[in-house]
């Protein structure tokens, strides 16, 4: 894409017979994209997705063989798969339920030590872990029988946004005319750089490397953090058959060297890290996936949508922001918009089309201070447990234990990860 003009509609106009027309165009082929497009159908707006990849297959997850991409699907995600039908189509044998949550500093002590318990909470579970490729391949074949929506194997080359909508040139040369966009591009969304939304962005200067393993000890359905000294965190997330999903984070220069292992030197990294205490909760680790390294940072929009002057495209899932893998709640906190937008456009008043910019106002105010809120708690932790100094390892360590013996504060912890949303 290389251009994002702003023009009087007249200039464009929507009966050219040149010219295709959608009430709504989703531009982007991830988790969010696609649950965005098949929600916006549902609702009975005419909705295009365009992504340069929407015609490749998703292939069907199966075996004992694991996909690298592994989130924590918290209940406001769950109850947005579920309004979408989409949810009792998943298999259901390749979703882990979590039911605790165990958090450890870096000093070693026992009372450096955070847990989380469903059952404490009243609630039946924290999270679900599942391979990207399992929401993915369902929500495909889902779009597949919904009349109202059409999928572009394309790419947008130029937006031009009037006061009445948005016209879309595409690199096959087609161009589409809509009342509203949904930038649903990524990290590094080309239609948010060219619409001009400014965005602050931060470099953790680490890494995730992920990679699955069988475990010869049980994980009790218990998803496990230790924060170790230097800054690297390592989680293990539990998976169906005694298997785990680990995401460490750590320097490029270490995340170079992990993907060079074989499996005696992850042993031994294993036992030199956390006092050997990965090893001891989880028993013996055999490699299940090819481990991958991808860099971490945080980004996030000044605006929600834009342009400026007269909005017609919305911002949803990294195209807003991105944050530390620390909580878990990045694809979460994208789906939360995408539940917020369909909420809001679907109980619009008859008299408002789907670009009003009372929506759109609503759409960025309600996705602004969830996304303010936990992006600050990420980034906070995660350079707290950064510091080296005395004073800051006190601190944590000491926080860990403070919050493990108030059953308020964990509860308000656990509140904010399951997340809060509502469809009327």
């Amino acid at each position: 894409m290389s251009d994002a003009n702003q023009k009087h509609s007249s200039k464009t106009p929507a009966n050219s017979p040149q010219i295709r027309t959608a009430d709504v165009v989703v531009v982007g082929g991830g988790i969010a994209g696609k649950a965005c497009a098949l929600g916006l159908a549902q609702l009975g707006l005419q909705t295009v997705e365009i992504a340069p990849d929407l015609h490749q297959a998703v292939p069907t997850p199966q075996s004992s063989q694991w996909g690298q991409r592994i989130y924590a699907f918290s209940p406001s995600t769950q109850k947005l798969l579920a309004h979408l039908q989409i949810w009792d189509a998943l298999d259901h044998s390749r979703l882990q339920a979590v039911r605790d949550m165990r958090i450890y500093g870096d000093r070693g002590e026992k009372s450096d030590h955070l847990h989380l318990s469903a059952f404490e909470a009243g609630t039946p579970q924290l999270a679900w872990i599942g391979e990207s490729n399992l929401i993915e391949h369902t929500l495909d074949q889902a779009a597949r029988f919904q009349s109202k929506l059409e999928r572009m194997n394309d790419a947008v080359e130029k937006i031009e946004v009037d006061t009445d909508g948005a016209t879309l040139h595409l690199k096959s040369g087609g161009t589409i005319r809509t009342q509203l966009v949904i930038a649903a591009d990524g990290a590094s969304s080309p239609i948010r750089n060219h619409l001009g939304i400014n965005t602050t962005e931060e470099s953790y200067l680490q890494s995730a490397v992920v990679a699955n393993w069988f475990c010869t000890y049980p994980h009790l359905e218990t998803a496990f953090q230790w924060f170790l000294p230097g800054g690297d965190i390592v989680a293990m997330l539990p998976l169906p058959n005694k298997q785990v999903s680990m995401v460490w984070s750590t320097s490029p220069e270490n995340a170079a060297e992990l993907l060079k292992l074989d499996a005696s030197g992850w042993q031994s990294r294993f036992e030199s890290i956390a006092n050997g205490a990965i090893l001891k909760q989880l028993g013996e680790l055999t490699l299940n996936s090819s481990p991958a390294a991808f860099p971490l940072r945080k980004i996030r929009a000044a605006r929600f949508i834009g342009p400026d002057s007269s909005p017609k495209v919305a911002l949803i899932g990294d195209a807003a922001h991105v944050m530390h893998p620390l909580a878990g709640q990045g694809l979460n906190l994208g789906l939360r918009d995408v539940a917020v937008l369909l909420n809001i456009l679907g109980k619009r008043e008859s008299f408002r089309a789907v670009n009003d910019l009372t929506l759109l106002r609503r759409y960025e105010r309600q996705r602004q201070g969830d996304t303010s809120a936990l992006l600050w708690v990420t980034d906070k932790l995660k350079k707290l447990f950064s510091g080296s100094s005395s004073t800051e390892k006190r601190l944590r360590n000491w926080g860990l234990g403070l919050v493990n013996k108030s059953h308020f504060i964990k509860q308000r912890l656990i509140e904010r990860a399951l997340g809060d949303i509502h469809f009327d």
